[in-house]
């Protein structure tokens, strides 16, 4: 038996472990407590979504649907081997099991078959639903099941539990055949190896997707690129020297202001930097050789 781990100690351990995880929404709070208790925490169970498609899963098993409020797991595991996290604390997943299991479970022993329904696992046990159909015939690609492997492993590392205390939603409660398409005997047997090994460590950050603003660090930190001040200043002699009679009506004191900010970081200085575009001749400059 064991305290359940906090969010951050959740978190913390699936990185170590070397996963990628992604935090969904409001995750940290989301949970079923107010319905019933959250631990003692004995192992972690594995399912499969019946779902196909990581957004439309993941926002299933954090919502959850009319018969079964959300969260309906702690972290959906999509086919890339990414886990994402959707709930802390109690959670829809387990619903009742044998009592038998849980005590096996608990002595860390050879499971006995369930055939009864007398126990609340929503209590007891974390859990991970897997995205794939459960038809037999929708494959589980290998960084998937790595990933599995891995979540075992880091919540079993985190609180001192071995393979034993990793179970199929089909060991729990009779009836379910979940996860289909690999044994638990076999994600045990991974469970065990990487458990006699160290931690991957956590893995890197996927590089951004956005960046406002390329080559900011670049300015920031005091350095000068040629080629950049020579496009500025032809820019400044060449493009705004078209406005032969001077700036639009509607350009303001606040943009004479920012326009000679900007000549004096070109180099510009005295009436060359006045703030009104078009007066700096292009044969006045002196622009590096690039």
């Amino acid at each position: 038996m064991a305290t359940p781990l906090t969010a951050d100690r959740l978190l913390k351990a699936l990185r170590d472990e070397g996963l990628e995880v992604h935090e969904y929404r409001d995750w940290r709070t989301h949970n079923r407590n107010s319905k019933g208790p959250w631990g003692p925490v004995n192992g972690v169970m594995i399912h499969h979504t019946v779902t196909k498609g990581t957004d439309s899963s993941v926002e299933l098993c954090y919502e959850g649907h009319s018969s079964l409020p959300g969260p309906l797991c702690h972290g959906v595991i999509d086919k890339s081997g990414a886990v994402h996290l959707v709930g802390n604390g109690r959670a829809n997943h387990a619903g009742l099991g044998d009592s038998d299991v849980l005590r096996a479970v608990v002595d860390e022993s050879a499971l006995p078959p369930d055939n009864e329904a007398d126990t609340d696992g929503n209590r007891h046990f974390y859990g991970f639903e897997c995205i794939n159909l459960g038809d037999g015939e929708d494959p589980w690609p290998e960084a998937q099941k790595l990933a599995i492997e891995k979540v075992s492993a880091a919540i079993c590392r985190a609180h001192g539990w071995t393979q034993r205390s990793v179970i199929g939603h089909l060991e729990w409660q009779p009836g379910k055949v979940d996860p289909r398409g690999f044994t638990m005997d076999s994600m045990r047997s991974r469970v065990a190896k990487r458990l006699g090994a160290k931690p991957d460590g956590p893995a890197p950050k996927p590089p951004a997707t956005y960046e406002p603003f390329p080559g900011t660090d670049f300015f920031r930190n005091g350095r000068e690129s040629k080629i950049i001040t020579a496009m500025g200043k032809r820019l400044v002699a060449e493009g705004c020297g078209r406005y032969e009679e001077g700036p639009s009506p509607e350009w303001t004191e606040a943009d004479r202001k920012s326009y000679a900010a900007w000549q004096r970081k070109l180099g510009y200085s005295g009436d060359d930097a006045d703030g009104v575009p078009g007066k700096t001749s292009w044969d006045k400059l002196r622009v590096p050789n690039v």
